[in-house]
């Protein structure tokens, strides 16, 4: 289209519908992936404060088993396995010390009576998977304690759960699914 201004032609161009129909098309395209990659990066965060939350209950655990090495040195050590489901702990293997104190509610906060080596074990763990479950916001946690048969012994602290993730391909949601974090101690 051409004006006239005084004596000098000005052509005139604008947009027509068609450049702006694509332009809305391609900045709408552009607009959807950053929705999901904004989804992805949520679902990243929160799996990295689970893994955080994980990493610091094994490291407390750690800290009590190195504070009551009475226990945790002692020949009923040797083999055991420990399991906490949900916050409900049992022994499944060796630990018969242990095993006889686990499921009673344990009280070693008294000055006037304190606790033996395996109480006190029991009331660590007891406190110990209540956090967990807490922690872990009731995502069927699975926590097991491990522990070898060599002199000294170690232990391995495995925590299991699950996540709801959002991945970008099957594939991702596949290598997602049920995170564990593990810690070995040394008592």
């Amino acid at each position: 289209m051409l004006r006239t201004c005084g004596t000098i032609r000005v052509k005139v161009r604008g947009f027509s519908l068609l450049e702006v129909m694509v332009a809305l098309v391609v900045l709408a395209v552009g607009l959807l992936g950053v929705v999901k990659l904004e989804s992805v990066a949520y679902s990243s965060t929160n799996v990295a404060s689970k893994r955080s939350i994980a990493a610091l209950q094994a490291a407390s655990l750690a800290a009590s088993i190195h504070i009551n090495r009475g226990y945790w040195n002692s020949p009923d050590v040797s083999g055991a396995i420990i399991t906490a489901t949900d916050g409900v702990l049992a022994v499944t293997a060796s630990a018969p010390l242990l095993g006889a104190v686990i499921g009673a509610a344990q009280n070693c906060t008294s000055v006037a009576l304190p606790c033996q080596p395996a109480n006190m074990a029991a009331y660590d763990l007891q406190n110990w998977a209540a956090s967990v479950k807490t922690l872990l916001l009731n995502q069927n946690s699975i926590s097991t304690i491990t522990c070898g048969t060599s002199n000294p012994v170690s232990c391995m602290i495995n925590i299991q759960w699950s996540e709801n993730t959002v991945a970008t391909n099957a594939q991702e949601t596949v290598a997602l699914a049920g995170p564990s974090y593990t810690l070995y101690v040394e008592p």
